[in-house]
């Protein structure tokens, strides 16, 4: 398995550089923000551009750590797609895929903002997730299996969007993203479901 691939430093870099500009230039935040009253007068652009912005450096850091570290193992199956590009479409389609069901839901509330490439990165987690059901997950450097981690990490964002806790996250970003993230591999090569099963029943838990 190819590591340490060019296009995952690339949107990294992207993401920091823009980050800092729209921390430094209110101006620039406030154009690339998904924010449902511009959507609603043309400005669509923002469904891709509020995956390039954070809200501050943790939410950044935590994103592209995870990022780095899950984009690299997969971005090797999307070279062959779109002349190299495939991982490029992937992430940047799998941005806006995740924004889909927060705009819906908020979509009256001219007010609602929001920001950041969670729903994207969760996209990469779980299309990892796809490839390697047990490979681990490091939390706080306790190894977790990666279909666990993303089995409770989907019913804990369900659990949140019912309860209304952590109103601030969108909870609807995550799912989307991590359903899409899943599903997008197996529309390019639907062989890897029966893969991921047979990987999934070879369980070293047992």
């Amino acid at each position: 398995m190819m590591t340490g691939l060019p296009h995952t430093i690339l949107i990294i870099f992207i993401t920091i550089l823009t980050s800092i500009a729209a921390w430094q230039h209110r101006n620039i935040m406030n154009r690339l923000i998904f924010n449902i009253s511009a959507i609603k007068h043309g400005q669509y652009d923002r469904f891709l551009t509020h995956g390039f912005i954070h809200n501050d450096g943790v939410h950044l850091f935590f994103n592209m750590f995870t990022l780095y570290f899950f984009g690299r193992s997969i971005e090797w199956f999307f070279r062959d797609y779109l002349n190299g590009l495939g991982f490029v479409l992937f992430y940047c389609s799998a941005v806006i895929v995740a924004a889909i069901p927060g705009y819906l839901h908020n979509r009256s509330l001219n007010s609602y903002r929001s920001l950041g490439a969670s729903g994207a990165v969760n996209a990469v987690l779980f299309s990892a997730i796809l490839f390697d059901p047990w490979g681990m997950i490091y939390i706080y450097f306790i190894p977790i299996p990666a279909i666990i981690f993303g089995t409770i990490y989907l019913c804990y964002s369900m659990h949140a969007i019912h309860s209304g806790h952590s109103p601030l996250i969108d909870h609807r970003a995550h799912i989307a993203g991590a359903v899409y993230g899943f599903l997008f591999p197996l529309l390019l090569a639907p062989s890897l479901g029966a893969a991921f099963f047979y990987k999934f029943i070879d369980t070293p838990l047992f």
